[in-house]
C-alpha cells in the first residue's frame, strides 16, 4: 500500500471483469503496519479483501493492478462506522441515565439505540456504497 497525498492506494489481483465493472481481490502486506493511515483503513486488518471497481477497464484476469480511493472517503467510512455511534450510544447512555432509575433500563437502551443505528446503516448501504468510490490504475 502507498499514499500519495490525498489518494489511498493498495496493489491488487484482477480477479474477474465483467460488463461495467472489475473484481480485484486485495492481498495486505506487511507495509501496511508502518503505513501512518492504517488505522483508518480495514483493510489493513485483513489478510484478503474483495473489491468491485465500477467502471470499464482494460485489463484480464490476474493482471496486477492499483486500486484507488480518496483519503476523504476513509474519513466518512470511520465516521459511520465508530465514531457516530459511540456518540449515540453516549448521547442514549446520559440520556436515559437521567430519565431512567434503572440501570439496566439504561444500559438496554443504549445498546438499542446502536442496534436500531446499524439497522438503519444497513437499510441504506446501497446509498452508502455509491459514495464510496474506487478506480483502477493499471
Amino acid at each position: 500500500m502507498t499514499q500519495k497525498c490525498s489518494i489511498i492506494e493498495h496493489d491488487g489481483i484482477v480477479e474477474n471483469t465483467s460488463n461495467g465493472s472489475v473484481t480485484v481481490k486485495i492481498i495486505s502486506v506487511s507495509a501496511c503496519s508502518a503505513c501512518h493511515a492504517k488505522g483508518f483503513c480495514s483493510l489493513s486488518e485483513m489478510k484478503e479483501k474483495t473489491v468491485i471497481v465500477p467502471g470499464l477497464y482494460d485489463v484480464n484476469h490476474g493482471d496486477n493492478v492499483i486500486i484507488r480511493m480518496k483519503k476523504s472517503m476513509g474519513y466518512k467510512a470511520l465516521f459511520l462506522g465508530y465514531i457516530l455511534p459511540m456518540i449515540l450510544f453516549i448521547a442514549a447512555l446520559v440520556t436515559l441515565g437521567l430519565v431512567s432509575k434503572s440501570e439496566i433500563t439504561t444500559g438496554l437502551g443504549a445498546i438499542a439505540v446502536l442496534v436500531l443505528y446499524y439497522i438503519i446503516l444497513r437499510f441504506f448501504r446501497k446509498t452508502i456504497d455509491s459514495k464510496f468510490t474506487f478506480t483502477l490504475k493499471v
